[in-house]
């Protein structure tokens, strides 16, 4: 996991003072170099995930990758360590980024934003987050500026504050390290005949307790929307009363020239909304006959 980053022993052992209250993560190497050059080089997708294959950074089904389901993987690993929850993969909300466009990314930049794969999660002592999908997050933010293939997971505990773990996701030799070190770690314990000294997950089986996953449809933050809308009268005012009916409160807009179909894209920054009344919004938006395509949306966490 984070290929050569020591995650899992400093969250179980270097962190065991702490209650964690968050991890944002960047877990997977192949995404985040996908992402990194889709932003510096205004590649699309496609072309990029074929460099990724030709380099080995992503495998010839990358499925698992650029959908968001090992970073999931990885996420729910850490959900066990961190909080002592039994591991439970289907808890963990997962999109992937698949449907990010070279148009956002640029749209995203002009809002101050990058866009990274992270995994997050957030414990405020009854429910906890647990999430996957791309995100916008400040262009001066550390996570931001960890490209290529590398990873990064930012831990808030509460007597230690902010830690961030950096270093290569991928890689033979880095994989090769953190390997040797369970390997070490293992031979260790039992030359001292000390095995279970500290447990897998950091929590003693009769610790473990079932917590509840907050539920996609109650997540409060800020959203991106892209509208392909008619080129007509109205059309802003018509999307604003209904965002502004499910209590969206608008925080930026930028409405672009015509695109090659004719449409013109309107693109926004919210406050802080509910998920729920997000999905509400943008179903009825989307059955306007004056707008054009299905509305883009990507969720933003705003922490500099």
């Amino acid at each position: 996991m984070g290929g050569g980053i020591p995650l899992i022993r400093s969250i179980k052992e270097g962190l065991v003072a702490n209650r964690i209250e968050s991890l944002f993560g960047i877990l997977n190497g192949t995404a985040n170099y996908i992402l990194t050059k889709m932003t510096d080089q205004g590649s699309s997708f496609s072309e990029v995930l074929k460099e990724a294959q030709a380099l080995g950074y992503a495998e010839a089904d990358p499925t698992f990758d650029i959908e968001g389901i090992d970073t999931a993987h990885k996420l729910t690993i850490l959900l066990a360590i961190a909080y002592g929850v039994p591991i439970d993969f289907e808890a963990v909300y997962t999109e992937g980024i698949s449907k990010v466009t070279p148009l956002d990314i640029k749209f995203m930049k002009e809002f101050g934003y990058r866009i990274k794969l992270l995994a997050i999660s957030k414990d405020d002592g009854q429910a906890i987050e647990a999430r996957v999908h791309p995100t916008l997050i400040p262009d001066d933010s550390m996570l931001a500026n960890v490209n290529e293939a590398y990873n990064a997971l930012y831990i808030k505990g509460d007597a230690v504050g902010n830690v961030m773990l950096y270093g290569p996701g991928a890689g033979m030799m880095p994989t090769g390290s953190a390997v040797v070190s369970d390997l070490v770690d293992v031979a260790r314990n039992m030359l001292r005949r000390a095995v279970g000294r500290v447990p897998s997950v950091g929590y003693q089986p009769t610790s473990i307790n079932a917590r509840q996953a907050r539920p996609i449809e109650e997540l409060q933050t800020e959203y991106y929307f892209r509208f392909s809308a008619e080129d007509s009268p109205g059309v802003l005012s018509k999307v604003s009363g209904i965002l502004g009916n499910h209590q969206i409160s608008i925080k930026s807009v930028h409405q672009k020239g015509r695109d090659l179909l004719g449409a013109v894209p309107i693109v926004m920054i919210t406050h802080e909304a509910k998920e729920a009344a997000v999905r509400k919004a943008l179903a009825e938006i989307d059955q306007l006959e004056m707008i054009k395509d299905k509305t883009v949306l990507f969720r933003i966490e705003d922490r500099r």
